[in-house]
């Protein structure tokens, strides 16, 4: 089944905190798809700051981000054998590749799988595979929906730039 997009904050008031947990991060994978609407390749690439952050590397890194936590936390995988970088930092590199349809549909894809892997998992959960040890799954919800927050305002800020 194919994800339809988030659902309001307001719709889930009263749902179970898996829920609530769910469309809030949901919404901000949205978020953050959408700072690359109406932009051209050049401006998505576009580099404005020291770091390695463009809005297409925000992206891109939320991929990264998606397939740490609900891949090889999930699954216990190494990030090798998922098929993603080493650290962070590297996540953000663009290639040749890259484009802004082929980022979006990888990121797509990653929050898809992300849904799939915690599926009827309860909050109390633990995921295996972290470096840190075992974590909660509601620890997880909690971290992700921190740095994809982070990130959308890290891409708020750069589409002002390059549109303004």
């Amino acid at each position: 089944m194919t994800h339809t997009g988030p659902a309001s904050a307001e719709s889930v008031i009263d749902s179970p905190l898996e829920a609530q947990f769910e469309t809030f991060i949901d919404q901000h994978r949205a978020a953050l798809q959408a700072c690359l609407d109406g932009l051209t390749e050049e401006q998505a690439r576009r580099s404005l700051v020291a770091s390695r952050t463009t809005l297409l590397g925000l992206v891109k890194h939320a991929t990264f981000v998606e397939k740490v936590w609900f891949d090889e936390a999930v699954t216990g995988r190494s990030r090798a054998e998922i098929g993603i970088p080493a650290t962070p930092d590297e996540s953000f590199e663009l290639t040749g590749e890259d484009s802004i349809d082929t980022v979006r549909a990888a990121h797509r894809e990653a929050c898809e799988a992300s849904r799939q892997a915690t599926a009827g998992m309860r909050l109390d959960h633990i995921l295996p595979g972290n470096r840190r040890g075992p974590l909660p799954l509601q620890w997880v919800y909690l971290h992700v929906l921190r740095e994809l927050a982070q990130h959308c305002g890290h891409a708020d800020i750069l589409r002002e730039q390059i549109l303004g």
